[in-house]
């Protein structure tokens, strides 16, 4: 159905997602202090004016990146959580697999890897970072150990170092993929579905009671 916008409103529209995009792949290509505003408004077919129009600063567009590309998916995440009415172990699986499908096999996973490299010259950036990706989700994770645990199926454990070793190979994968997996570098070969796969067993066996419901 054609849209009854008139052009100019559905342009306006259409600027920032292209905007995002092209310095979504510009940030993870290049890093944040390595790029320029005007590259990424020339990327997206727009004037620098303009993208100044959206973002009056590279520090707001980073983050605009950031909301559109991660913190829009864990929130949507946790409403995942909130409706799913199978095991805590099968939640748990899910998630792994999602978050990998969505975040760390696309362009959005080298944001984590460019926040590392840069994090100490840019302070602020990575308090917004850890703001708006690492703690909520941390929460994330936290919530579904939790509900294992209500519902008897976990045995109790800390949550937050749970969480980080929950999250620690998603990480590594993430790291892997825009650094040794993106140049023709011969080592051991990595096969994210296989490695969360292994390292999904080897925490739910960790987590889980045993059938007669002690801990191990």
């Amino acid at each position: 159905m054609a849209s009854t916008r008139p052009p100019r409103q559905r342009l306006k529209d259409i600027r920032p997602q292209q905007l995002l995009d092209a310095a979504l792949s510009l940030f993870v290509e290049k890093g944040f202090a390595a790029t320029r505003s005007e590259e990424v408004a020339s990327a997206a077919g727009v004037s620098k004016g303009t993208l100044y129009l959206y973002y009056p600063s590279k520090e707001e567009l980073f983050k605009a990146v950031v909301r559109q590309n991660i913190s829009k998916l864990i929130s949507q995440g946790g409403e995942a959580v909130a409706a799913f009415e199978g095991s805590t172990a099968e939640l748990l699986v899910m998630l792994l697999d999602i978050w990998w499908d969505r975040v760390d096999d696309s362009d959005a996973g080298g944001l984590h890897k460019v926040v590392l490299a840069e994090v100490r010259n840019f302070p602020e950036l990575a308090q917004f970072y850890a703001d708006e990706v690492i703690l909520p989700a941390h929460r994330l994770f936290e919530g579904v150990v939790q509900r294992g645990i209500d519902r008897g199926e976990f045995r109790p454990v800390e949550l937050v170092p749970v969480a980080h070793a929950l999250m620690a190979p998603m990480i590594f994968l993430m790291l892997h993929k825009h650094s040794f997996g993106a140049c023709p570098v011969h080592g051991p070969d990595v096969d994210p579905k296989a490695t969360l796969r292994a390292h999904a067993d080897l925490m739910l066996h960790g987590l889980m009671r045993d059938r007669s419901g002690t801990h191990r």
